[in-house]
């Protein structure tokens, strides 16, 4: 497994948001969390990436206990994520975007960087080439010199999924990837989200789209009020009463 999630609770004063959540990703897997709006599912998230402590509970990524470490220091064990809203630079292109986001990978101190010696260069040269590659793959060649701002917001979406990627992940955390997407969108980024998984790179997605769920995933997991009411395959999470009559509904 590449990530456990055991018991883990969040509560804000008297609001328990997350109540006791424990399951498991294997890897190269790809998992998805649904459940009505105010189910838990992004602080779910959240509290698992480090941008929240959990009050209880705890969590393992790729061996290491995560539970009480900050985001920037989860993320530098390779577990990368975007976010529910397109987080971007958006007066710099494309390509600015993904290289920027690539920081954490830098291996050469960064007085040498300041000072441009050979190897801080080369090393620019490899990262760069490397973002260079995740566009190509994310279909975001062609507008790679446009400014962030000006991108349509299919497009907005992808490149928040690039910028995720720039970071290496071993695990990526998807919020809301196809939030706001047409139908054209939609189909695109499920494409990428599997090209993603083939590379090796597992998933944890939260989704409200239904239907992209059952296609994409291998299981489910489904949140209500805070606590976990359902796990499984999609065939088994679509036919289980609980969660039809909590988020699904009879039709």
């Amino acid at each position: 497994m590449i990530l456990e999630v055991v018991g883990l609770t969040k509560q804000f004063g008297g609001l328990v948001a997350v109540d006791k959540v424990s399951f498991n990703v294997a890897k190269s897997e790809i998992l998805g969390i649904i459940g009505p709006n105010g189910a838990g599912k992004s602080v779910l998230l959240n509290t698992i990436s480090g941008f929240y402590t959990p009050n209880k509970g705890k969590v393992v990524f790729d061996g290491h206990d995560i539970t009480r470490l900050k985001a920037h220091q989860i993320s530098s064990l390779g577990m990368g994520r975007n976010f529910q809203s397109s987080v971007l630079f958006m007066s710099q292109t494309v390509s600015e975007n993904v290289f920027f986001a690539s920081h954490q990978n830098y291996r050469t101190p960064i007085w040498e960087r300041i000072l441009r010696v050979p190897s801080a260069i080369k090393e620019e040269t490899t990262l760069k080439y490397r973002g260079e590659g995740i566009l190509k793959n994310l279909g975001l060649d062609s507008v790679k010199n446009e400014q962030a701002s000006n991108l349509p917001y299919g497009y907005q979406r992808i490149l928040g999924v690039g910028i995720a990627l720039a970071s290496n992940p071993k695990l990526l955390l998807l919020d809301e990837p196809l939030t706001g997407m047409n139908q054209n969108e939609i189909h695109i980024m499920v494409d990428i989200i599997q090209t993603i998984r083939d590379t090796g790179v597992t998933i944890l997605l939260i989704e409200h789209n239904v239907s992209a769920v059952m296609k994409l995933c291998d299981r489910i997991i489904v949140l209500d009020n805070g606590g976990k009411i359902a796990e499984g395959l999609p065939k088994e999470i679509y036919e289980n009463k609980k969660v039809i009559d909590a988020y699904l509904g009879k039709a």
